[in-house]
């Protein structure tokens, strides 16, 4: 099971892997994130870095090591992470490699209410869908084979994860849209009946319980 953090912010694991390679105002902070792809990985926003290094301040886990001025500019900031925010930041990765944890997929919520729309609309939206993964992971190979002549795999390893789950996505959108297309999709008959007659939601799961004995309505909130 997840630890609840001090700090549960992504970012904060984001920033947390920034400063353990050196001292760094916010600025240069944010600057490493998005040169390092952080803000992709990890979906930052960019409006809660200074709550984010303050939460992290405030508990610990970074100190203030000093200030700098450029010029006219405001005097900023300099942060340094403490040997609590290093022991942090390994503890945090070990659990997110090691524990499963459910997210919150947009591309789900649609599976889950499918049966809303006919089985030949979901063809072309499969189709739709299909066709932009296709220039995705066109893209992501690219740029993995570009990054490959100058980094490390170890600092490319969630781009090589990605692009997998973007092909298993493309994959499986590929078989589902071609069973629907060809028919072989089961019981497509009866999904395609209830739309050309109309059937309403209701009526759709008092059939589907008719056929199943015992069987509990839809759990709209558990998903």
């Amino acid at each position: 099971m997840a630890r609840k953090r001090k700090v549960g912010n992504l970012m904060a694991l984001a920033v947390l892997s920034v400063l353990a390679t050196g001292d760094m105002h916010r600025y240069e902070i944010a600057a490493r994130l998005r040169a390092w792809g952080k803000d992709r990985d990890m979906g930052v926003k960019w409006g809660s870095l200074y709550t984010v290094v303050d939460n992290l301040t405030r508990h610990g886990f970074l100190e203030i090591a000093g200030s700098e001025r450029d010029g006219a500019r405001p005097e900023r900031t300099i942060y340094r992470i403490t040997d609590a925010g290093r022991a942090e930041l390994a503890d945090w990765a070990r659990e997110l490699i090691s524990t499963p944890m459910p997210e919150q997929r947009p591309f789900m919520a649609g599976l889950s209410v499918l049966a809303a729309l006919p089985p030949d609309d979901v063809v072309e939206l499969l189709g739709t869908r299909i066709a932009a993964l296709e220039r995705t992971i066109a893209e992501q190979r690219a740029q993995l084979s570009t990054l490959e002549s100058t980094l490390p795999r170890l600092f490319l390893i969630e781009d090589e994860y990605e692009l997998a789950m973007l092909e298993a996505e493309a994959h499986w959108a590929r078989t589902t849209r071609d069973a629907l297309a060809d028919g072989t999709f089961p019981e497509i008959g009866t999904w395609r009946a209830w739309h050309l007659a109309g059937t309403t939601p209701a009526e759709v799961v008092t059939e589907v319980e008719g056929g199943a004995p015992g069987a509990q309505p839809p759990d709209t909130n558990s998903r």
